[in-house]
């Protein structure tokens, strides 16, 4: 049983990648902030948990300690670097074999090639600005978070995940290294198929690569 540790547990992504990391036999441990513990309850002793801050530096890296795999969802929340703090510590803390995955939005292109829809170019252009002046979310934080990540010579992947939504599993998500590629036309995927991010930790293809992913169909 590998050891593996997930950044971000707490939340739906998070939970996801929880059942499907247990399901695959790995041993889980995890970081959420202290309040959100209790979202957690159900896994009871399968998992262990390590309440902070995912940017705090000290706890991520006791929670990441002997760990195989680290998997970390980063969350442009508030206006004080926390996914790109989040980024920072993984990449700095992790065990140094450790294979590092991380998800972010679309929006965060490695080579500047990626071409987006007008929801995703209007989001970007008009409320994050809006949102940040709000002190609700950083979108230009995870952008600073891909480029250390970028910069970076661990074994790592960037997921950059579409628009998510409920319901049943419809199997892995398909790919490509730019988001304006026609097999991503849809644009769309369940949250349970985070089974991609799980099953990214084993795939030597994905070693630092950023590709962009939807569901099927």
């Amino acid at each position: 049983m590998k050891p593996i540790c997930i950044v971000g547990i707490s939340g739906k992504l998070g939970q996801h990648m929880t059942e499907h990391a247990l399901a695959r036999g790995y041993e889980v441990t995890g970081v959420c902030r202290p309040e959100s513990v209790r979202k957690l309850e159900r896994f009871g002793d399968r998992i262990a948990v390590f309440p902070g801050r995912t940017d705090d530096r000290a706890v991520v890296e006791k929670a990441m300690r002997g760990c195989d795999g680290v998997l970390v969802v980063l969350a442009p929340w508030g206006v004080h670097d926390y996914a790109s703090g989040t980024a920072r510590a993984a990449l700095d803390l992790a065990p140094p074999k450790a294979r590092l995955v991380f998800s972010c939005g679309w929006h965060v292109s490695r080579d500047g090639k990626d071409r987006f829809g007008w929801k995703i170019r209007a989001i970007v252009r008009l409320g994050s600005p809006i949102l940040r002046a709000l002190r609700l979310v950083d979108l230009d934080d995870q952008v600073r978070a891909g480029d250390l990540i970028f910069a970076s010579g661990r074994d790592w992947t960037l997921v950059r995940g579409s628009d998510l939504e409920e319901g049943p599993s419809e199997g892995l998500p398909v790919r490509a290294r730019h988001a304006h590629d026609p097999v991503l036309v849809r644009n769309l995927m369940r949250r349970t198929d985070a089974l991609f991010m799980v099953a990214a930790l084993i795939d030597p293809t994905l070693i630092r690569e950023a590709p962009a992913i939807t569901g099927p169909g």
